[in-house]
């Protein structure tokens, strides 16, 4: 696979920031669960060597969205950790960094509806 173009690493590292933001969202309720925390590592591994395996970002990828099937739907929990998946899938398709504004944006709001309602 090419090199990644400076605007790829941005996006990366953009998405990996916006999906550890979000994050304590799932480390909270689950905070043995590493998996999405992984999938961030293994993305700003990418935007830092620019060697990519599809097989580590797929693996860290998919490995978030099966820690986000752990937490109830709708719930911030859930939005964060598939937030982190989209965020590792951001080395394979940059326009995953889509899906991580998408996620970080419901847990948000998922988490205020939560407050609110307590």
């Amino acid at each position: 696979m090419a090199k990644p173009t400076k605007r790829n690493i941005r996006t990366a590292l953009r998405a990996a920031k916006l999906a550890e933001r979000v994050l304590p969202y799932f480390e909270k309720k689950y905070p043995k669960d590493k998996r999405p925390r992984k999938a961030i590592v293994a993305l700003r591994a990418w935007a830092r060597t620019g060697v990519f395996s599809m097989s580590v970002i797929r693996k860290a990828s998919l490995a978030a969205h099966a820690a986000a099937r752990k937490a109830p739907e709708n719930s911030a929990a859930r939005a964060a950790a598939h937030a982190a998946g989209q965020a590792a899938a951001v080395a394979h398709v940059v326009t995953h960094a889509g899906g991580v504004e998408y996620y970080a944006k419901k847990a948000v709001k998922l988490a205020k509806q939560r407050n609110r309602l307590k």
